[in-house]
């Protein structure tokens, strides 16, 4: 997929009248995009227009409407777009009580290092991890990681002869393993264009 542009973004005030369709239409598209480890590890799959939707909604909120400022924001998440031979994840820990989270994410210390992507029976691929900076310390992990997962030519063609895929977590604290569904199939099977 190829970055976005600011040709590719609308003005501040196009934005605003469009926002109610264009978040109803992005939300649909998320959906088979999103996929659960068990039921506190979820990874969004990212492509243009889940980018461009979180770019027009920086650009919203911070009231950015000059030059500079617009390609910073590109500039900052044209890089969570898949190139066409991988796949690009916002990972998500979920606990809705803060103690909870608390206690979980200190359990879950580097878990984004030990999430894996396998297509049929090839070997799994490792995610690499927040590339931009570390998101662990030596006290806890982040509720929010970004992910790439590398597919070689082998992957992506077993993918589209309609291989299984499966997501797993092998955390000794967090051990999940799940197939994608149909629709997550496709969906993030079209991201390897």
């Amino acid at each position: 997929m190829k970055p976005l542009t600011r040709n590719d973004l609308l003005s501040l005030e196009t934005y605003a009248a469009e926002r109610s369709d264009f978040r109803a239409r992005v939300i649909a598209h998320k959906k088979p995009r999103k996929v659960h480890l068990g039921e506190h590890l979820t990874l969004i799959f990212e492509d243009r227009l889940t980018i461009q939707y979180q770019i027009q909604e920086m650009l919203r909120v911070e009231r950015i409407f000059e030059a500079a400022g617009i390609e910073d924001e590109l500039g900052a998440y044209n890089p969570l777009i898949p190139d066409g031979g991988n796949l690009k994840a916002t990972m998500l820990i979920e606990y809705s009580d803060p103690e909870v989270r608390k206690r979980e994410l200190a359990k879950l210390r580097n878990v984004e290092h030990d999430i894996a992507l396998q297509v049929g029976e090839l070997p799994p691929v490792k995610a690499i991890a927040d590339e931009d900076l570390e998101r662990s310390n030596e006290d806890k992990t982040s509720a929010v990681h970004f992910m790439r997962f590398e597919l070689d030519d082998a992957m992506r063609a077993a993918w589209k002869d309609g291989a299984p895929v499966f997501l797993s977590c092998t955390h000794d604290h967090y051990p999940v393993r799940v197939q994608l569904d149909a629709n997550q199939h496709a969906a993030l099977g079209a991201d390897l264009d």
